[in-house]
C-alpha cells in the first residue's frame, strides 16, 4: 500500500505506478540517465500501489511530480483519473505515461511508439496478420501500432466471457489459426520474472520458420514463451528495445 507519509521535496520529480515493481525497469533507467545528464536535484520514485483508487494519494502528498510512468494493472483504470488524454491515448484507452503541467494530468501512450519502432525491422510480407496474446492495456497499444503498419490484428483471451470482436480462445488455437498468423505476441505477464516457468497455452509445435514470436516481457530475456517458439524455427524478439524506446519518449513528453 502507498505510504502518505513520503512527501518528495526535490523540485523535478518522476516515478512510476504499478502493483509489483520490485522488477521495474524504468527506475534504474531513468536514474541513470539523470546521473549521464547531470540533473542533480531529479529523482525517479517507485510508486507500489495496490488499487487505483490510492492513485489520488500520490498526486496530492507529492507537489514536485513532474511526470509518472504507469505499468499493469493500472494502464486503463488509471483514465478517470486524468485531466486530459491525447487523441492517440484516447483512442487506445490505456495510458503508461503521465504528464504533470500546471497541476493538470495529462495522459499518454509511449507503448504505440516503443512497440511499433521496435518491431519494424523484422517485418516482411509474411507478417501481414498477427495473434496478440491477451486483452489487455498493453495489448491495445500493441495492436493501435500494427494497425497503423498495416497488419491485421487478432487477439487471444482466456477470458470465459469472449466479448472483444476478432478473439480467439487459446483452445481454438489449431495449425490452421497458427498457420494463417505469422506475427505472435504475447502482451501477457505470462513467463515474467519471477513465474519465469510459465508460458501462454499456444500449440507451438504449429510454428515454423515463417513466424515471427514477439514477447512484451524483457526479465527473463528469453522467456519460455521465446525458448519454444525457437526451438520451432521462429524467430523471436523481447521486450527490451521496445522498453528503452517508449521510456525514452516519455523522457521526451517530460522534456528532459
Amino acid at each position: 500500500m502507498y505510504k502518505k507519509t513520503m512527501l518528495i521535496s526535490m523540485k523535478n520529480a518522476y516515478g512510476i505506478v504499478g502493483k509489483k515493481l520490485s522488477h521495474s525497469f524504468s527506475k534504474s533507467y531513468f536514474e541513470k540517465k539523470f546521473k549521464e545528464l547531470n540533473l542533480k536535484n531529479y529523482v525517479y520514485y517507485n510508486f507500489e500501489i495496490t488499487g487505483v483508487a490510492e492513485f489520488p494519494s500520490i498526486i496530492k502528498n507529492n507537489p514536485d511530480l513532474k511526470g509518472l510512468n504507469v505499468t499493469n494493472p493500472y494502464k486503463e483504470v488509471i483514465i478517470p483519473y486524468l485531466d486530459e488524454l491525447t487523441p492517440e491515448a484516447a483512442e487506445i484507452g490505456a495510458v503508461n505515461c503521465i504528464k504533470i503541467e500546471n497541476k493538470k494530468l495529462i495522459g499518454y501512450n509511449t507503448d504505440v511508439y516503443g512497440f511499433g519502432q521496435s518491431i519494424k525491422p523484422f517485418l516482411d510480407t509474411n507478417h501481414q496478420k498477427a495473434l496478440i496474446l491477451g486483452t489487455g492495456g498493453a495489448s491495445k497499444a500493441v495492436a493501435f501500432a500494427l494497425k497503423k503498419i498495416g497488419v491485421e490484428v487478432y487477439f487471444v483471451t482466456s477470458s470465459p466471457d469472449k466479448k472483444c470482436l476478432n478473439c480467439f480462445y487459446y483452445s481454438e488455437l489449431n495449425q490452421i489459426v497458427i498457420n494463417a498468423f505469422k506475427l505472435i505476441v504475447n502482451t501477457t505477464p505470462a513467463g515474467m520474472f519471477p513465474d519465469s516457468d510459465a508460458f501462454p497455452a499456444v500449440p507451438y509445435q504449429f510454428l515454423t520458420s515463417g513466424h515471427l514470436c514477439y514477447d512484451l516481457i524483457y526479465n527473463p530475456e528469453i522467456t519460455e514463451f521465446l525458448k519454444r517458439s525457437k526451438a520451432q524455427g521462429a524467430a523471436i524478439i523481447n521486450g527490451l528495445s521496445m522498453l528503452h524506446l517508449q521510456a525514452e519518449k516519455s523522457g521526451e513528453i517530460w522534456g528532459i
